[in-house]
């Protein structure tokens, strides 16, 4: 199945929801981070989460989650923009622990049940918008419900599922968000937020073969949604080896210059994809003529 976000409202406007099929940008993460089974569960949830939260967003908008609690991976960030592309990292990411008594993935005890959840959104205005939480759980998807409640007092439905295989693979990987505008009758909400506790998680909905659409009308039952923009899914990390030198060339001739008198040449790995970028001691000396050119008087 194909990544995807897809956007939808029902109940004449008043229930907004997303689903996200991410399990391609998640494996991807997975590979590039060398990530343990669990704490391939904590970023792949943030992940998606993510792209959840980027839904309806406009071009060069993009939203940044940050899941910060007291557990041994030591935080999880994620960031999606409008054009579907998503990127992230944990801190600690060969962090594990193992299973619980239900033999499932331990992301909540990973994570930390204390911490803060923090939402930071750059709409292109002057100043982004940046909201938190505490954490209630470590399982990301009901601290986001959390989040929406208490922050953006928005009743939420938040579903997040990552399924791992033996080998660490990911097998399936997706997210659902079912949210109540203003307007919403009370009876609706009670009704959807009846039918969330009865859905199957939704990487197992995935497995049995239920398409994005399938998933959507599962969970939104007889309020005939109207399907709205759907946006294709990836991990994408806009770094550069143009942003790098303009990285290092904010270091100053002089830093470069330990720095090549040290290492003999430069070395950055981007921490959202693990990219990374060598710059040789040529390189460096040509970043170092940079700086130490006079600029040109301009009449």
């Amino acid at each position: 199945m194909r990544d995807t976000i897809l956007q939808a409202t029902a109940a004449d406007g008043t229930i907004r929801a997303s689903v996200v099929i991410s399990t391609h940008a998640v494996e991807d993460a997975r590979i590039r981070h060398v990530t343990s089974a669990t704490a391939t569960a904590a970023l792949g949830r943030s992940l998606t989460a993510a792209a959840l939260l980027s839904a309806g967003l406009k071009e060069n908008q993009s939203v940044m989650l940050r899941v910060l609690g007291d557990g041994p991976i030591g935080g999880v960030i994620a960031q999606a923009d409008a054009e579907g592309h998503v990127r992230g990292y944990a801190m600690h990411p060969q962090a594990d622990l193992p299973h619980t008594d239900g033999r499932k993935l331990d992301v909540g005890g990973l994570v930390g049940r204390r911490g803060m959840l923090h939402v930071t959104r750059d709409l292109g205005l002057r100043t982004p918008y940046h909201g938190s939480a505490r954490l209630v759980s470590g399982e990301i998807a009901e601290d986001l419900a959390s989040y929406f409640i208490t922050s953006e007092q928005i009743p939420s439905v938040v579903a997040l599922g990552v399924l791992v295989a033996p080998n660490l693979s990911v097998l399936a990987a997706g997210g659902l968000c079912i949210q109540a505008l203003p307007g919403a009758r009370p009876e609706i909400v009670d009704a959807l937020e009846a039918r969330a506790r009865r859905l199957l998680p939704i990487t197992q909905m995935m497995s049995t073969g239920r398409t994005i659409e399938e998933i959507l009308a599962e969970s939104l039952g007889d309020l005939h949604p109207h399907i709205g923009t759907t946006t294709p899914l990836a991990f994408y990390c806009r770094c550069s080896r143009e942003r790098v030198e303009g990285v290092l060339l904010m270091l100053g001739a002089q830093e470069l210059e330990a720095l090549v008198a040290q290492e003999g040449r430069a070395e950055v790995t981007c921490r959202f994809c693990g990219d990374r970028y060598v710059l040789s001691d040529d390189e460096v000396r040509g970043l170092i003529g940079k700086l130490e050119d006079p600029v040109p008087d301009v009449m």
